[in-house]
């Protein structure tokens, strides 16, 4: 047996041999700080055995690729404990993988609802077992012997995990007292990593099937060093803070009543205000960019829905209504009215590319249990287009696409990154079709010098696509634009153009949205500037507040001038101390307060304090003025008057 070590030497076994003793030839220090191991690119428990040829890397504790090892324990670690503190007989297990920043485990605990005060209590006991350094061993079980195993100790749910297993072999983990069927790998052992913290508690469906019981969720993070989960633990409570959930109502921007609009917003003047300069900076660019303009109906012929394909993969997350006997759809997407306009009359490969956009208002069923703020909902608005040409022209049109992305997101400040989705198992057409649209997706990329990653399997039904996921100012991503290359609604709705030569052709579909949903990428701004949008994009841009009852009248003729010139500004004069409705404003995330009393009066100036709280004595109106409304058309995201 060969095994390529992580010096690049080549050394030869004659029988089975573990990552952790070929880390013990290396050194000691790399084996006490080993978490596990990569083998041909497999993450592998360090002292699993290995038997056959392969390439060999230790991977530290410290390691990016340690993290899935260490959390995966973290997740049994808190397992066992809640096992612990409940009792054995009490607790049935579900699952307990890791997630992007950490980890949970699903819990269906006899006569028990955990509540957040009990996460304590919880995190003591695994204190205790990484403490007590428990041996983690992995064991093996033929499938029928596994799942009477577990049926012995009552775990239901494992039974049935078990039983969805096509292997003729199962694998289990055991530390301590504790035993859990998994894949894994695990660290060697419990002690080896300390810095953790259970972070929430959720209900969940087995399986995520609401026919399924409610289980009961607990999240958690872990970190291989203390200022690693200390930097989370901060970015987390200043999240809290940032919630749009939170935020939004108190900033009178939306709501939702959950009573009779689950899932679907209802936006205040303030919030209105917000999305109508979105749509406008779209509208903008969208014109630069050379996309005309279109509408088309909310509800459509369940025969429009047949054809298109979304009856057969996306029914379940439509809306139905009938109406003398036929059906109809609440759209869940625009394509199909885009297709409708395209068929409107006959196309020449002169008018192509053509390029269509709307703002187009969408309904998707979504669980009750995923809705979650403006980011999971069941209405939104999509500013959507679809793009019509030719297949030499498809690499130059996602190309152009990208240039439009770069300056959209440029204008918040947004970085990203892009992924590839390739062909899913439920798709329509051909594998070679598939293979052309997935090459010039690709090439567009390469040309625009844009890196990515491949999400395999991860493709619309009807084509491929890439999603460019923005980074907010804590560091966290958000999936908005998206990109989809698509062969197939041309030929089911059998699109034609005249090409030069006289024949019939089928021009390729590009399905595109850039903020996705503006009502997510609202959510997403409202968190990523804390409610303090830059000026251009606040609701209020100016308050005027008199220090007295004297200084209304001139606060008016302040407010009626700063009208005038397009900045959107309230007079505050309501009957309560200066300092309040300077802390009021404060509050509401207004840019700009300008405070008038009888020294402005006199000498026909105004005071300016920000709302980060810098204050600018005796300017003039016309100074201020001519800088806000500079801020205002280049649509900064800093103040003028830093």
């Amino acid at each position: 047996m060969k095994i390529k070590l992580p010096d690049g030497n080549i050394k030869e076994y004659d029988s089975a041999v573990t990552p952790g003793q070929i880390a013990k030839e290396i050194s000691e220090g790399l084996y006490r700080n080993a978490a596990g191991a990569i083998v041909n690119n497999q993450l592998w428990d360090l002292e699993r055995p290995i038997d056959f040829d392969c390439e060999l890397k230790i991977i530290k504790l410290t390691d990016p690729e340690a993290v899935d090892i260490y959390r995966h324990t973290m997740s049994h670690i808190m397992a066992q404990a809640v096992m612990r503190v409940y009792g054995a007989d009490k607790v049935k297990f579900g699952i307990g993988p890791t997630i992007e920043n950490g980890f949970y485990y699903d819990f269906d605990i006899e006569g028990v609802k955990i509540a957040e005060e009990d996460l304590p209590k919880i995190e003591e006991e695994m204190k205790n077992i990484i403490k007590e350094d428990y041996k983690i061993e992995r064991f093996e079980m033929k499938k029928a012997e596994a799942i009477e195993f577990m049926k012995q100790r009552g775990q239901v749910y494992k039974v049935e995990l078990i039983e969805d297993i096509p292997d003729e072999k199962v694998s289990f983990y055991k530390q301590g007292d504790f035993v859990d069927l998994c894949r894994g790998p695990h660290l060697p052992s419990t002690g080896k990593v300390k810095y953790f913290k259970l972070l929430s508690v959720s209900g969940a469906y087995w399986r995520g099937n609401e026919k399924n019981p409610m289980l009961q969720r607990i999240y958690g993070t872990a970190f291989a060093k203390k200022e690693e989960l200390d930097e989370y633990l901060k970015m987390i409570e200043e999240a809290k803070k940032r919630d749009h959930r939170k935020l939004g109502p108190q900033l009178e921007l939306f709501f939702i009543n959950t009573d009779v609009a689950a899932g679907m917003p209802i936006f205040l003047p303030y919030g209105m205000t917000v999305l109508n300069q979105l749509m406008t900076l779209s509208r903008e660019l969208h014109k630069k960019y050379g996309y005309t303009e279109v509408g088309t109906p909310l509800i459509m012929h369940e025969k429009l829905w047949r054809q298109s394909g979304h009856w057969d993969h996306y029914k379940n997350n439509m809306y139905f209504t009938e109406k003398e006997d036929v059906t109809y759809a609440v759209k869940p997407m625009n394509c199909p009215g885009h297709i409708l306009i395209y068929k409107n009359k006959p196309v020449s490969y002169r008018e192509l590319p053509m390029r269509l956009f709307e703002f187009g208002r969408v309904h998707r069923y979504e669980r009750g249990g995923v809705l979650h703020g403006l980011l999971r909902v069941r209405t939104f608005t999509q500013d959507d287009a679809h793009i019509f040409c030719r297949e030499d022209q498809m690499v130059d049109e996602v190309s152009d696409i990208v240039r439009f992305i770069n300056e959209l997101y440029g204008v918040f400040g947004f970085s990203y990154r892009a992924t590839l989705s390739t062909m899913p198992e439920d798709h329509m057409g051909d594998e070679a079709t598939w293979a052309k649209a997935t090459e010039a997706l690709k090439n567009a990329l390469e040309k625009m010098n844009v890196p990515y990653e491949i999400a395999e399997g991860e493709g619309a039904f009807y084509g491929p696509k890439i999603d460019f996921h923005v980074r907010d100012v804590l560091g966290r991503e958000w999936q908005c634009a998206t990109v989809q290359m698509d062969f197939q609604m041309p030929e089911r709705f059998e699109l034609t153009y005249k090409d030069s030569d006289g024949s019939e052709r089928r021009p390729v579909m590009i399905h595109r949205a850039l903020y996705g949903s503006i009502e997510r990428f609202f959510g997403i701004l409202i968190e990523h500037f804390a409610g303090a949008f830059p000026t251009w994009l606040a609701p209020v841009q100016a308050a005027v507040l008199p220090v007295s009852e004297k200084f209304i009248d001139y606060a008016r003729q302040i407010a009626s001038k700063l009208d005038a010139e397009g900045i959107r500004v309230e007079v505050d004069d309501k009957n309560e101390t200066l300092g309040y409705r300077i802390r009021e404003n404060q509050m509401k995330k207004v840019p700009y307060m300008i405070i008038v009393g009888e020294k402005e009066s006199e000498q026909s100036l105004i005071s300016v304090r920000t709302r980060e709280g810098k204050d600018i004595q005796g300017i003039q109106l016309d100074q201020f003025i001519q800088k806000i409304k500079n801020e205002i058309s280049m649509r900064s995201i800093k103040s003028s008057l830093e």
